[in-house]
């Protein structure tokens, strides 16, 4: 796999905090060196994070405007006027809309809700949706996901006699929107402790606050946070603070009682009957309601998380399954496609960046395959089609590097955009795409690093067999949910050999079932290592390897523990 191994030593002193920690909670030191790295250094501390209660859930009358958005909301209910819930097309948009109009709707059947289309109006707010919102005689619209830039659109729904709040978690620009209220921890004078939360976490704050102030119970929000979980993992942002807490209990309520919903796209998955994890939304379930927007309508991820009828709902996931499969051939070949451009360009490998421009493109499937460019080169990729004669399009980046600000660079040649550090959409004028190519590259070759460019694996720990023991996993587990900020630990032990048992499998040979003795303990340890059979030639000479690796449970022998061999290189010190 030709990765880079990045394992930093523990100093004295670290080694020194951790032991002591380690005493006070009775763990493996490893275990309490990922404590101290999570700037966790007390035994209370360490109970809070393996343990998040939801009264530990921030007030969300912190957050600013926030009481002007609950006072806004009630008038609206009170004099029963017209409210629209809107919100972006991708899984955190769709989420939060389905989160703020489920609960709502207890209280209001003047409500509605809308997805704008991804190829007619594009992302977030335009003048076509406020005309709409005008024509059902809307008066406050709920904005989720998005609507931090939407300036020109908010002041022309103002000439309306139409309200927003925005609910949003980009990054904004110097000049808010003129909204009735703005909550958006990320706004400069922003007043709230925690500014991670995704755009359906905002929502849930609004919601959190509308309750209180109607005397409701936090009980009735908990149905809620099963959506709230699916927006963490599916958005990547990070799972500390507030958002763990928020997607502990949020995979508590998915894997215990889903909703109607989730449920049905839980069978489809082929999910049913097993704990789902953070991999099982990112992987499964969330890029089957992301297809929904990318090949149709997002409206019919909403229409999905709203349904109460199980037999709908199981209709209306067997339709957005298959929109999966329709957009996975897509991207197949987008993929391709793109693959064979850039091995065209003279010196891709010298390229500190990609962009690409295809009129032809599938807009709905361009993130993901700018995501694959990120993940074969690692550059910062920036995949760009044609909607309406504009040049619109979805940048993704690699470790380390913020390419928004590398857009931002180029702002003076856009029409638009907005994201975060890893992700973003943009839009221009398509002769200006040559000019933002040029510039895109002079601004990221100025400042990526060269380690960002190349494949890192992050080793968290040396580890030897022998403690590798039941309960070194069940205290391991508690680390758990991970994502961005609380990554899954990575192993490495150094020295290993064949047990004499190891096999090459797969249809093609590709993957390695591995019996291995750990070198300084002599303890056995089995291990799978999945599209590594290149490396079947060195195991089996029966000299000694390094291997990295995450410990799981064997799923077919339970209680029986196994390595996930991330990464297998041959040991170097002489034998």
């Amino acid at each position: 796999m030709n990765q880079r191994w990045d394992y930093q030593s523990p100093t004295p002193e670290q080694t020194e905090e951790s032991r002591q920690l380690a005493d006070e909670l009775g763990l493996h030191p490893t275990l309490a060196r990922f404590l101290i790295e999570r700037g966790i250094y007390k035994a209370e501390e360490a109970h809070a994070f393996f343990h998040p209660q939801l009264t530990q859930l921030h007030d969300p009358f912190l957050m600013k405007d926030m009481d002007r958005a609950v006072d806004r909301l009630n008038q609206a209910l009170g004099r029963k006027e017209r409210i629209m819930v809107f919100g972006d097309y991708d899984v955190d948009g769709t989420t939060a809309v389905a989160l703020v109009y489920n609960f709502l709707r207890q209280y209001s059947s003047n409500l509605e809700y809308y997805i704008p289309d991804r190829d007619k109006e594009g992302y977030g707010v335009s003048l076509q949706a406020v005309d709409l919102a005008a024509a059902h005689g809307v008066r406050l619209i709920i904005i989720l996901d998005c609507g931090i830039k939407a300036v020109e659109e908010i002041a022309y729904a103002r000439t309306l006699g139409i309200d927003f709040i925005i609910c949003d978690h980009h990054v904004p620009d110097a000049e808010l929107p003129p909204a009735l209220a703005i909550l958006n921890a990320k706004r400069a004078d922003n007043t709230y402790p925690y500014t991670d939360l995704s755009g359906c976490g905002v929502g849930f704050k609004l919601m959190q606050a509308f309750a209180r102030s109607n005397g409701i119970r936090f009980h009735k929000l908990i149905p809620l946070l099963d959506l709230v979980a699916l927006s963490i993992a599916s958005d990547i942002v990070p799972i500390m603070g507030e958002n763990r807490i928020l997607a502990y209990h949020g995979l508590r309520q998915l894997n215990h009682n889903p909703t109607t919903g989730l449920k049905a796209i839980i069978d489809v998955c082929s999910l049913t009957g097993r704990e789902l994890t953070m991999n099982d939304i990112i992987f499964r379930i969330g890029p089957r309601l992301n297809a929904s927007g990318r090949i149709q309508k997002g409206e019919e991820a909403v229409e999905l998380l709203i349904e109460k009828d199980l037999k709908k709902a199981k209709e209306k996931a067997q339709r957005i399954n298959q929109y999966n499969e329709t957009r996975k051939d897509i991207d197949k070949t987008m993929t391709e496609e793109a693959n064979q451009i850039v091995e065209k360009l003279n010196g891709p490998r010298q390229r500190h960046s990609i962009v690409l421009y295809n009129k032809e493109w599938h807009r709905g499937v361009i993130g993901i395959v700018a995501s694959r460019l990120t993940e074969v080169y690692y550059r910062p990729a920036v995949v760009l089609t044609q909607t309406g004669g504009i040049a619109t399009g979805s940048a993704r980046s690699v470790s380390g590097f913020d390419v928004y600000k590398a857009i931002d660079h180029c702002r003076d040649l856009l029409l638009n955009f907005g994201g975060h550090t890893y992700a973003a959409g943009l839009s221009l004028k398509t002769e200006n795409v040559e000019e933002f190519t040029k510039r895109f590259e002079e601004y990221v070759a100025a400042h990526i690093l060269p380690e960002q460019q190349s494949p890192v694996l992050h080793v968290d720990a040396l580890l030897d067999f022998q403690d590798i023991t039941f309960r070194f996993y069940q205290d391991l587990k508690k680390f758990a949910p991970h994502g961005p900020g609380n990554p899954k630990p990575v192993f490495m032990t150094q020295k290993v050999y064949d047990y004499g048992t190891s096999k090459i499998v797969g249809h093609h040979q590709e993957h390695l079932k591995l019996e291995l003795v750990g070198g300084t303990s002599g303890c056995v340890m089995n291990g799978i290592a999945f599209g590594q059979g290149e490396r079947w030639k060195h195991i089996r000479t029966k000299r000694a390897f390094d291997i990295c690796y995450t410990i799981e449970e064997n799923t077919h022998k339970r209680g029986e523990l196994q390595l996930q061999i991330e990464d297998i290189r041959p040991n170097e010190q002489k034998e």
